[in-house]
């Protein structure tokens, strides 16, 4: 029965692999929208969905730190994609504490200073081992000249906040979409990833999707009502757009994981073209 289920999945890899990228891109669409189908009917409380995005994340920040502590090096890892998602976390943490403040604002803690350790290791303790030449992405573009900096200015939240915490709050939005960018650019310049950085990637695609599908539950529940209680104009489709963007981000890698998984595969050789 195991060499026929594997024949099965070669031969479904084999037929996926072959198809243009047009039909790809439909397969990954229609394979989500099952999979959010799915969460809808086991999962009864959508909003735990969001939780348990932030908990995976914190799963995939304790597999680094398992790589960090036992195999004392960091190559393969993207220091800027940390820095990134430290600055977003902290941001969208002080929101948390002056918007909201609930599991969200403990969790959010919880990763960042797991965050900051991984940086700290990088920067200082394991720096022999970090590939700086292959971290090229330009991290300072996403930050201070990225059009997604400007957008926070223009297009935020329309409550009855003020209007800084606002701002903040579309800013971390809109540069969580992009974090993990640098740390694809890392991988697709060395071609082979090692295990435990595979792990921590797929790890942050299944946060991405569950968010994702989170914010698709919660609309289609209140029939809509949520992206009004989001506020009015273009603040709402923005953030349903930028869940959607980061989840296609890494569904081309996450799709090379599970190949290499499935293959028996200890590492993950990236081909041309996968960012």
């Amino acid at each position: 029965m195991k060499p026929l289920k594997n024949s099965l999945l070669r031969a479904v890899a084999t037929w996926v692999r072959r198809q243009p990228p047009k039909m790809k891109a439909f397969l990954a669409l229609v394979l989500g929208i099952a999979a959010i189908v799915f969460l809808q009917m086991v999962v009864h409380d959508h909003d735990n969905l969001f939780v348990a995005a932030e908990a995976v994340h914190a799963v995939g920040i304790s597999v680094l730190i398992y790589k960090l502590t036992k195999e004392k090096t960091c190559a393969g890892l993207s220091l800027k994609s940390q820095e990134l998602t430290a600055l977003f976390l902290a941001v969208r943490l002080y929101c948390s504490v002056v918007m909201e403040y609930d599991i969200h604002t403990f969790l959010d803690s919880a990763t960042l200073a797991t965050t900051l350790w991984v940086i700290y290791t990088i920067r200082f303790r394991l720096k022999s081992s970090y590939m700086q030449d292959k971290d090229n992405f330009p991290i300072y573009f996403l930050v201070s000249l990225s059009p997604r900096s400007s957008l926070s200015l223009v297009i935020h939240p329309s409550t009855n906040h003020q209007i800084i915490n606002r701002i903040c709050w579309a800013f971390c939005v809109y540069l969580e979409g992009v974090s993990v960018l640098p740390q694809l650019r890392v991988m697709q310049n060395i071609k082979i990833v090692e295990s435990f950085t595979a792990h921590y990637v797929f790890a942050l695609g299944i946060a991405r999707f569950l968010s994702c599908a989170h914010w698709v539950l919660q609309v289609l529940d209140t029939s809509g009502r949520l992206l009004t209680a989001l506020g009015y104009g273009l603040w709402p489709s923005m953030v349903l757009l930028s869940e959607i963007v980061q989840t296609f981000i890494l569904a081309d890698f996450c799709y090379y994981y599970i190949k290499s998984v499935l293959g028996g595969q200890l590492v993950l050789r990236l081909p041309s073209g996968v960012v």
